[in-house]
């Protein structure tokens, strides 16, 4: 109920369906960066694209650490795309069943505040480029489709990204041609959009078991989808990076014979650190070109002498 209320509790002249830029950065306190005029922090796109290579596996191992252990939504994903990443900040949407008197007063308010179109092209129209259309459509499938080619196009020129859906989508075959474009939804169907409204625009969100709030850096992939809150988004490609490093010297190390699987799985020996931090050195560059690695993060390794 307090969500509720909090969701609902628009102040005058604000746009329908969102919350007050003062209460987004009280839901995000931690973020100390750059943040968009609504309140929404903004990550960096540096950020993001170091994003590209983390694997779900590491970015939940890290922010677990840091006490977040209910940002990952599994599942049954059924994806666009399989082999292609979505990353990109959050613009999320919270659907529910059409209720005809709360659903008359939502369209009022959001022609009053300059709002066009069915309700779910407002969360279209928030979109820049770097952002995620994430929306919780409560699972619903038949006529629970929130978008199809046409709206796809128009998101994916606003945001050269994808959308993440706690429900349905129709066009598949469309939206297959978009290119660069990818969706992680619970299913495909035919249908039209019907008797579904959107509660929520820019708030806190359920998708799955994962707690999603705007501005987070969603993280998609076949394995499922983490959300990692934005103030978490650089320490998780910094420390991903540092697992790789390390995990690209051991295969490549056992595999020239250099050193035995046991002694790269175990703790290593000043010898075997001595030896890393020469070849990052002599590879640094081939590192960050192939693998994506940030210069800094290898730098940083080597003057630090830690790992």
């Amino acid at each position: 109920m307090l969500l509720f209320c909090l969701v609902l509790g628009v102040q005058a002249g604000s746009q329908a369906q969102t919350i007050s830029k003062e209460k987004l950065i009280w839901l995000t306190p931690k973020w100390e960066g750059e943040r968009f005029e609504d309140g929404r922090p903004k990550v960096p796109d540096h950020v993001l694209e170091r994003m590209q290579h983390v694997s779900i596996e590491e970015a939940w191992g890290i922010i677990r650490n840091y006490g977040y252990h209910n940002q990952f939504a599994g599942g049954n994903w059924r994806i666009l795309n399989p082999g292609e990443v979505v990353v990109g900040r959050a613009v999320t949407a919270q659907y529910m069943p059409t209720r005809p008197a709360i659903e008359e007063r939502i369209i009022n308010n959001g022609e009053a505040d300059g709002r066009s179109g069915p309700m779910n092209t407002w969360p279209i129209d928030e979109l820049v480029q770097g952002d995620v259309y994430v929306a919780d459509g409560f699972g619903k499938v038949k006529d629970g489709t929130l978008i199809g080619d046409r709206l796809g196009t128009t998101i994916y020129a606003n945001s050269g990204n994808g959308v993440v859906f706690d429900g349905s989508s129709r066009d598949m075959e469309g939206l297959s041609q978009i290119e660069g474009f990818n969706a992680f939804v619970r299913a495909w169907d035919p249908s039209y959009l019907q008797q579904m409204m959107l509660m929520g625009l820019n708030t806190p969100i359920m998708i799955g078991e994962a707690t999603v709030l705007p501005g987070d850096v969603v993280l998609a992939k076949k394995t499922g989808i983490i959300f990692i809150p934005a103030h978490l988004a650089e320490v998780v490609v910094d420390q991903s990076e540092v697992i790789r490093l390390t995990d690209i010297f051991a295969h490549q190390s056992v595999q020239e014979g250099t050193y035995t699987a046991g002694q790269m799985d175990t703790d290593w020996t000043e010898d075997i650190k001595a030896d890393f931090f020469e070849w990052l050195q002599s590879n640094k560059n081939k590192l960050h070109e192939e693998h994506g690695i940030g210069l800094q993060t290898i730098n940083r390794i080597i003057e630090n002498r830690e790992i």
